[in-house]
């Protein structure tokens, strides 16, 4: 394989309001705990179960990080972009390891789900500064679904 691809999506709701933390630099990290779950029912029962992961998310984009803080809140819903990352740390003399998602400060997406009464209603976005990713949306409502330019399709076509 040429090259490889470290991306990972979810979409689920937050555990806890985000933790807003600032780093020796001055720049300012959010943590989230976000939780996504999938149901199904037993074959055997016909019981519906349900089984829930819990995943870490960093957040180091300083537009993002101000989202987070001032639209999500624990139960919000929303779609994640970034890349896993794993981390060693001590605590108590013991050395441990962490895997996270990062949306690093030029790359990854955060997108507000589930309307106004759930979160705000709104969305940002990290890298890319087309005409459309502003830094808030409706949740991706009024985005235009086609390139910006505009093509005439009655031209003659030369082949």
């Amino acid at each position: 394989m040429a090259g490889s691809v470290n991306k990972v999506i979810l979409v689920g709701n937050l555990g806890k309001d985000p933790e807003i933390r600032t780093l020796n630099s001055g720049e300012r990290v959010a943590n989230l705990s976000l939780a996504t779950s999938e149901q199904w029912r037993d074959k055997a029962t016909g019981e519906r179960k349900e089984k829930t992961e819990w995943h870490r998310v960093v957040i180091f984009n300083e537009n993002i990080v101000k989202v987070a803080e001032n639209y999500l809140k624990k139960g919000s819903t929303v779609y994640i972009e970034g890349s896993l990352q794993t981390r060693k740390y001590e605590q108590n003399g013991v050395e441990k390891y962490t895997t996270e998602i990062v949306l690093q400060k030029f790359r990854g997406e955060l997108t507000m789900l589930g309307g106004r009464a759930d979160s705000g209603g709104g969305a940002s976005r990290g890298g890319g500064d087309d005409d459309y990713s502003s830094g808030f949306s409706t949740g991706g409502a009024n985005k235009p679904s086609g390139p910006k330019e505009s093509y005439d399709l009655n031209d003659d076509i030369p082949f």
